[in-house]
Order: C-alpha cells, then sequence, then structure tokens
C-alpha cells in the first residue's frame, strides 16, 4: 500500500462514521491521485503555497493599516481558525486535513480594507459576496485561468463558511462557526490593544458565560461546540452559548466594527476601492493581462477581481500612484 492508501485506510477505522473521508473526495477534473498525500492534504498544500493566501498577510482584518504589529491580518486570523477549528475537529473524530483547507482558504476572496471593501464593491457592482469570490480565486483566477482544481468538499466549505446555506460536511460546518469563534474573540482581543474597548463594556450575561479574557473566552466556545456536537450527524452549540454569542456578536458590530472610532478609516478605504474602480472601468487597458480573458469579457467583472486581489497596501500605494500629484 501507498503511503496515502495507508491514511485513508486510517480515516476508514479511526474517523467519526460521520466524517468525510478522503478517498471518496472528488474534484471537477479527474486527477491522478498521489502516492503520499490524500486529496484534502493536497488541497491544503495547493491553498497555501497559492499566490491569494501569501496576499493575506497584508490584508486588513479590522485595523485599516495599523500602527502597531500585534494585530490581525486575514493571514493571521485564517491561521487562527485553522488551529481553532483543527482543535474541535480531532475531538469530534472529523477530518482535520479538510478542516484545515477550509479553513486556510476561506478568506482569499476578501477585498482590502476588510468588509468596507466589500460594501464598496457590493454598491458599484450590486452584489458582491467575499465567500463566492473565494471560490471564484480559486476556480479561475490562480492558475492561469483555470483554478486550483479543488474537491468539492474543499469548495463547498469556502463558500458556505458564511450567509444562509449550510455546508454539506461536518468539517465545513465547524468552519463556520469556528470561524466566528474566532473573529470574534481576537477582534475583542485586537479592540482591547486598541483601547476601544475594556472588558467592563462587554454585557453583563456575555462575561457571566462566556468571560472577557480572550483565550478563556475561546476555550468557553469550542468546549460548548465538542460537547454539543459530539456523536451527531451536525455541528452544534447549546442554546444559551449560541444566545450568548449572538449577543457578543451584536456587541462587537455596534461598538467595533460600526463602531465611530473606525468611522473615518472606514470610510477612506471605502473611498479609495470606489475610485481605483472607477479609474479601472475608464482604463481597461491598465488591468493585468489575463483578467479581462479570465472575466469572459465583462469588464465590471474583470476589474471587481483585480481590486478584490489587491493587498491593502498595494491599493493605497495604487491610489498615491494614480490621484495624488506627484513633486
Amino acid at each position: 500500500m501507498t503511503s496515502r492508501e495507508i491514511t485513508e485506510q486510517n480515516e476508514v477505522e479511526r474517523l467519526s462514521p460521520f466524517a468525510a473521508r478522503s478517498r471518496d473526495a472528488e474534484r471537477e477534473r479527474p486527477e491522478e491521485r498521489c502516492p503520499i498525500r490524500t486529496e484534502y492534504q493536497r488541497d491544503r498544500d495547493r491553498i497555501l503555497h497559492s499566490k491569494p493566501f501569501r496576499r493575506l498577510t497584508r490584508k486588513t482584518q479590522v485595523y485599516i493599516a495599523p500602527t502597531g504589529d500585534h494585530y490581525r491580518t486575514r493571514l493571521t486570523h485564517s491561521l487562527e481558525v485553522s488551529q481553532i477549528c483543527r482543535t474541535i475537529g480531532r475531538a469530534l473524530g472529523l477530518n482535520e486535513d479538510l478542516i484545515e483547507a477550509v479553513a486556510l482558504g476561506h478568506d482569499v476572496g476578501h477585498t482590502p480594507f476588510g468588509h468596507v471593501g466589500e460594501e464598496a464593491l457590493q454598491e458599484l457592482l450590486g452584489h458582491f459576496e467575499h465567500n463566492e469570490q473565494s471560490v471564484r480565486v480559486f476556480t479561475v483566477l490562480t492558475g492561469d485561468g483555470r483554478g486550483l482544481n479543488l474537491t468539492r468538499a474543499v469548495l463547498d466549505g469556502i463558500l458556505c463558511h458564511t450567509g444562509p446555506q449550510k455546508p454539506a460536511t461536518l468539517e465545513g460546518q465547524v468552519v463556520k462557526t469556528g470561524d466566528r469563534i474566532a473573529y470574534l474573540c481576537h477582534d475583542y482581543d485586537d479592540a482591547l490593544r486598541a483601547g476601544i474597548l475594556s472588558p467592563a463594556d462587554l454585557p453583563a450575561d456575555v462575561r457571566s458565560g462566556i468571560g472577557d479574557v480572550p483565550s478563556g473566552m475561546i476555550n468557553a466556545l469550542v468546549t460548548d461546540m465538542i460537547e454539543n456536537s459530539d456523536g451527531k450527524d451536525c455541528i452544534s452549540q447549546s442554546p444559551l452559548m449560541a444566545s450568548l454569542m449572538a449577543e457578543f456578536r451584536a456587541f462587537m458590530f455596534r461598538r467595533v466594527y460600526m463602531g465611530g472610532q473606525l468611522h473615518l478609516e472606514r470610510n477612506k478605504g471605502k473611498r479609495i476601492v470606489s475610485l481605483l474602480f472607477g479609474h479601472y472601468m475608464e482604463h481597461a487597458e491598465q488591468l493585468p493581462e489575463h483578467y479581462l480573458e479570465w472575466a469572459a469579457g465583462d469588464l465590471r467583472q474583470a476589474v471587481a477581481d483585480y481590486i478584490a486581489s489587491l493587498t491593502d497596501n498595494y491599493a493605497l500605494n495604487s491610489f498615491r500612484e494614480l490621484f495624488i500629484p506627484h513633486d
């Protein structure tokens, strides 16, 4: 037996009956299987070594061009989601390689400047969702227009990690909830560091039920997920913890994500995305090679693909080059 076949057999014997098995993975374009790595391990490696994943290191999580070195970026967020979700998956006997692939790839479709960039493209296009763009990145905008040919389970987990859709696999469901745990607790941690919040600002029932120390909050939420999902064919939280996390999320949107202290920076980022979009709509010849081809001649789609791919720094530099007079 090859190393891959041994791993696949171990999955059959060791994993939960509800887990996804690598041997059952399917791709849109069939490929010869690797003698060493399973299909989900190959997907993880393809994502990890891709340019869109590397660009996450300079994409905003919450704070645009922060003045400190310790604030989260999309890259560190994705790594933290992977760690949290693998912990949950291991406890539940799920496929950690599938979880890792989905977690690492789920946010590559994010625009520069975080959700404000996404909002700008939504207003300009009428529809733009970062999860759909993540799938587009991996099916069209990499591999010279052919994508990375990821497995259907990985693409499904990435597409359904946000929004009303329920992922088809339990591994995808773990990432859907684990992503929310990660960004709420870590964005709260960054808000403490930035002086936007103090622990005393949290709603009283959130403090008593989840805590006010980020690491302890993660532990409480993860433990609840494991206890309420063990032996079941779906991933769930206790009604109390789900309610507390919803209250925590509403608090974070009110005080941090849409709060007044970040209002000016959000508007700047949104304005930059809008101006860059307008410029490239008028100067399509300045788009990098192939973007119009990959969009099947749809200029609006091509410009959106390009703008969404930019890092914060690259977008800022492009704005200065195009709109700020030179000395």
